[in-house]
């Protein structure tokens, strides 16, 4: 089933949504709807009419309602949408996105739920099940819904990174290395993105060992072979006072590579001793 595209970024609590503009759409229209004639230069010339704009549907003025965080709104316009056509996926997980918004996770699951049952190959709703999961705290429902959207769409990097959060707070290490892993081969700078795959809930990005994290996020881009964001994520871990740095980057074979590395030498350097003068 095709599904409609989302794509104006909304940020709820730290969570991603990319719901659609409808302000793009009506502004190209208004430079579309007319172009003057030629006319002779005898003639006078006569001003243009006014374009005349189209009305919203129903679907864009919720949508435009996310995109000004009028959630309340915009949850009114999709729930008006899903009874009105009930065999729609879409309208369904977007209600669940307006619902989340609003950190009603109980009826946001209730909606991304239908979604998927609706169009049991719908990854995105699936996804957006894991993310309640996870904000509950039930990594490994999370971790299950994950890995059933990954069947479906194993392109998708937004995916596997929730799957690699899901795993760091069930204490999989291991696995969430990997799955971090796969994130960065779909996309390099997924990391650096503060928004998510339109329709797809970005889960919490905040966890409990920042210094840990860091570490294991530097060690992935250390197998992509990027430098620069291991050192980036090496530095975060040291500054986090991740405590095993030094002992963890000499074993683990991944950083061999990059040992010798005069910005990693820098970080395996021990803090300068601050000396009181007399």
């Amino acid at each position: 089933m095709k599904h409609v595209p989302m794509a104006v970024p909304v940020s709820f609590l730290l969570l991603g949504v990319s719901i659609p503009s409808v302000s793009q759409t009506t502004e190209d229209t208004r430079r579309e709807s007319f172009a003057p004639a030629m006319q002779a230069p005898s003639q006078v010339s006569t001003a243009a009419p006014a374009p005349v704009e189209r009305k919203l549907s129903a679907e864009e003025t919720g949508d435009l309602y996310m995109a000004r965080k009028q959630y309340r709104e915009a949850a009114e316009t999709y729930k008006q949408l899903t009874e009105q056509a009930p065999r729609n996926p879409v309208y369904f997980n977007k209600l669940g996105i307006a619902y989340h918004q609003q950190t009603a996770l109980s009826l946001a699951l209730k909606n991304y739920e239908h979604a998927a049952k609706v169009d049991p190959k719908y990854a995105d709703a699936l996804n957006n099940v894991g993310t309640v999961w996870y904000q509950r705290k039930k990594y490994g429902k999370a971790i299950r819904a994950y890995q059933k959207a990954i069947k479906i769409r194993d392109d998708m990097a937004v995916l596997y990174s929730n799957l690699g959060y899901a795993y760091f707070a069930d204490k999989k290490y291991e696995e969430s290395i990997a799955a971090f892993r796969m994130a960065l081969s779909k996309d390099p700078q997924f990391f650096e993105h503060n928004s998510s795959r339109t329709g797809s809930v970005l889960q919490d990005r905040s966890v409990s060992d920042r210094g840990r994290f860091y570490f294991l996020l530097a060690k992935s881009f250390a197998q992509a072979g990027n430098l620069e964001r291991c050192v980036l994520y090496l530095r975060k871990a040291k500054d986090e006072g991740y405590a095993s740095l030094v002992a963890d980057l000499k074993k683990d074979e991944s950083f061999t590579a990059v040992l010798k590395d005069p910005a990693v030498q820098e970080i395996l350097a021990p803090k300068p001793v601050d000396t009181v003068q007399p």
